[in-house]
């Protein structure tokens, strides 16, 4: 469904950020790509919907391909309209609207307007609390409420492609749980395609059908969840554990360097 062939991501013309980006997300999978904090995570993500320019950055090079179209000099309203939708990081709801309303928002760009109630009480069915505070300012909302109404309104939109950017940040780890067999259970009976950001290696692994692990604008690693579980690389730098099992701590592995299997 989705190709990102060789890209390269330059910011104020002068700050290389993606080096020859390449992943590939089939339709009805879940694919994960993973990486610390300015691995280019997030630029991968606003490359792919179109949310560039606002930062002063562009595709310099390479292809973006979504359903074998290229979409990589479109306008980010065209993406959306072609079935893609990111949930950004930070839980960015419309804060002075209530829930219904930011729900009602996500459809804007559907023209079947007669199915809307029906999609939002489908929304209301994965995400009970929402229901209950239908009526309540988005902005007061807890974070897990919140980020339960970012993936809610995304969904409004029947996308074929969700973009999720870091849904476990800052959120309690019972709650990141429940939102994570949310996240399954949605490509499971809706059968959308998903495309995971995530810190979290050891949850977005337990429910991705593929990985890639980033590192300065680049795929180093990919391969399926449970091979990538059992790599000794990805135990110590992702999972917190070394070779016999216990865990270590950042301090331990900041400064690494990678085995010579790792992708050059």
């Amino acid at each position: 469904m989705l190709a990102l062939n060789n890209v390269e991501v330059i910011y104020n013309d002068v700050i290389l950020v993606l080096k020859g980006m390449s992943l590939e997300v089939p339709q009805g999978k879940i694919v994960t790509l993973l990486g610390s904090n300015g691995a280019g995570k997030s630029t991968t993500l606003k490359a792919i919907s179109g949310l560039l320019k606002p930062e002063d950055g562009e595709v310099t090079d390479g292809e973006i391909l979504f359903e074998d179209e290229r979409i990589d000099q479109r306008e980010a309203s065209e993406i959306v309209r072609r079935g893609i939708f990111q949930v950004m990081e930070g839980r960015r709801v419309f804060e002075h609207l209530d829930v219904e309303q930011n729900l009602i928002a996500g459809s804007y760009t559907r023209k079947d307007r007669q199915n809307v109630r029906q999609d939002m009480e489908i929304v209301y069915e994965y995400f009970a609390p929402l229901r209950e505070r239908r009526r309540q300012v988005a902005g007061y909302l807890s974070g897990g409420e919140q980020q339960m109404l970012a993936i809610g309104r995304a969904l409004m939109a029947r996308p074929k492609l969700v973009m999720l950017d870091e849904p476990s940040l800052g959120l309690a780890p019972l709650l990141v749980h429940e939102i994570f067999e949310i996240i399954k259970r949605i490509n499971r009976e809706q059968g959308t395609t998903i495309l995971l950001v995530e810190q979290n290696a050891r949850l977005a692994l337990d429910v991705a059908d593929y990985a890639y692990i980033m590192e300065n604008g680049r795929i180093v690693l990919t391969g399926e969840p449970a091979a990538l579980k059992e790599n000794a690389d990805v135990r110590e730098f992702y999972l917190g554990l070394n070779e016999v099992g216990k865990r270590k701590s950042y301090r331990d592995v900041k400064h690494y360097k990678r085995r010579k299997r790792w992708l050059s």
